[in-house]
């Protein structure tokens, strides 16, 4: 792959890190919110919340993968 291929490939899959690591924010403030709702057994805004950031970790963990991946076939 040349190296202006793996460029654009590395700040489309940085930029998609970036936009996700403030996706999970907001989840994380929205998990904190739902926190503040009282029994967690039965909340479900809270189970959501706590499924939806665990979804996007591994998202991210995903992307900085293959953003590693790239790094070393540019050398």
């Amino acid at each position: 792959m040349d190296k202006k291929l793996i460029q654009q490939k590395l700040k489309m899959w940085k930029d998609n890190l970036v936009q996700l690591e403030e996706e999970l924010k907001v989840i994380m403030a929205k998990k904190g919110a739902a926190a503040l709702e009282g029994d967690l057994s039965e909340n479900a805004a809270y189970t959501m919340a706590t499924e939806d950031a665990e979804t996007t970790r591994v998202r991210i963990e995903e992307i900085k993968k293959i953003i590693r991946d790239l790094e070393k076939g540019e050398k």
